[in-house]
């Protein structure tokens, strides 16, 4: 592995690179951003006991997740318009997401289309999807996943109507999609302009092109998309749903034991606790927090997975000793896409694991199987 990078440091890189109004984009939070500073500093707060005099000689990460198998309990999380902080959009992430042997989560709104990837040779094993108003669409969608070979349903639930994101409007998010406006914020960001949004383009939304054939650029889909928005979805869609996907189904965007109780009685595979990255309601508890109840409530009827202040390996063992199965990981790989190193995002991974087998040995444990919850320090 080459010299590792903390999470602030490629932040930073991410930051300087990028126009100020993609780089808000991406890493604000709603409102005042509490949700978001929680995700962190509940994740930080957890103490982990350290034992001595164990036999490490020899440490498993890999898992067994909804059937497969995977180096370890880590998913690239899905992350709206991703593709669009570098010429190679989101085919670098899936590309070592694969070569890594863990999943990565296209999102609907990834600028590379699920038939892209497969024609390039990576192909997602997951996929993540909103509901739209049109039931048509999301059926063709569907069926997509369904041909390309995608495995895991991620169906996002915590998205009735968007969150209000002071950050992101005032750094200009409402005109983000303007080319003109981006090339413009964009020169005082030349490496940025010039090395990755001029050569890779054009950027749209791959997933949503056949619904908006007309589409010349981002702000053609962002029309469809405000008007396409579904608030109504309700638990009886997750039947219709069931009806038109054989696969696993798991359901983001869960944060409440009652919902998760729901959940488990409508037939999902798994969960994923989450608050969209504290980008929706603000004053939301941490993901963290609500795991180890929701995981009691669920009595081991399906695998539940953590979102939302993931940065480390040390993190990851947090997670896993909270009782998550696997934690999905966001603006970490976005940032390392952004950086635009070659093989950014494949040395996050391999840094996520060696800080993982690093901190099990330090704890006394050599697979995932013996983490639980002895591992933590009691608050």
């Amino acid at each position: 592995m080459n010299r590792p990078i903390a999470y602030d440091r490629r932040r930073e890189i991410a930051r300087r690179r990028l126009p100020r109004e993609l780089f808000d984009f991406i890493d604000g939070g709603s409102f005042d951003e509490q949700s978001l500073r929680l995700n962190r500093e509940a994740v930080a707060e957890i103490r982990l006991r350290q034992r001595v005099l164990n036999d490490v000689g020899s440490i498993d990460t890999a898992t067994t997740l909804f059937g497969e198998r995977l180096a370890l309990p880590m998913v690239l999380a899905p992350i709206g318009m991703g593709g669009i902080v570098s010429h190679r959009k989101e085919f670098a992430a899936a590309r070592a997401a694969i070569d890594c042997g863990v999943p990565m989560c296209l999102s609907t709104m990834s600028i590379a289309s699920v038939g892209d990837l497969v024609a390039a040779g990576t192909p997602p094993d997951w996929f993540q999807l909103y509901m739209m108003r049109d039931r048509g669409f999301i059926e063709a969608l569907l069926a997509q996943a369904r041909a390309a070979g995608v495995k895991v349903l991620v169906l996002t639930v915590d998205l009735p109507v968007p969150g209000i994101r002071y950050k992101s409007n005032l750094s200009g998010q409402r005109s983000l999609v303007d080319r003109l406006h981006l090339m413009t914020d964009g020169l005082s960001h030349p490496r940025w302009l010039f090395g990755d949004y001029l050569r890779g383009g054009p950027y749209l939304f791959g997933n949503l092109a056949p619904a908006v054939p007309e589409a010349r650029r981002l702000d053609d889909f962002w029309r469809w998309i405000a008007a396409s928005g579904d608030p109504t979805v309700n638990w009886s869609d997750i039947a219709w749903i069931r009806q038109r996907w054989p696969g696993k189904l798991v359901l983001k965007g869960v944060l409440d034991v009652e919902d998760a109780a729901m959940a488990a009685d409508h037939g999902a595979d798994g969960l994923i606790v989450s608050n969209h990255g504290g980008r929706q309601l603000d004053s939301s508890p941490s993901p963290i927090e609500e795991l180890p109840r929701i995981v009691d409530a669920i009595g081991g009827a399906m695998p539940v997975l953590v979102d939302g202040g993931i940065r480390s390996g040390i993190d990851l063992l947090k997670a896993l000793a909270s009782g998550a199965a696997a934690c999905l990981v966001g603006r970490p790989w976005v940032y390392a896409l952004a950086s635009a190193r070659q093989g950014a995002v494949q040395q996050l991974i391999d840094q996520f694991q060696a800080e993982l087998k690093t901190a099990m040995a330090l704890t006394g444990v050599t697979d995932i199987q013996n983490i639980t919850r002895q591992l933590l320090v009691p608050r």
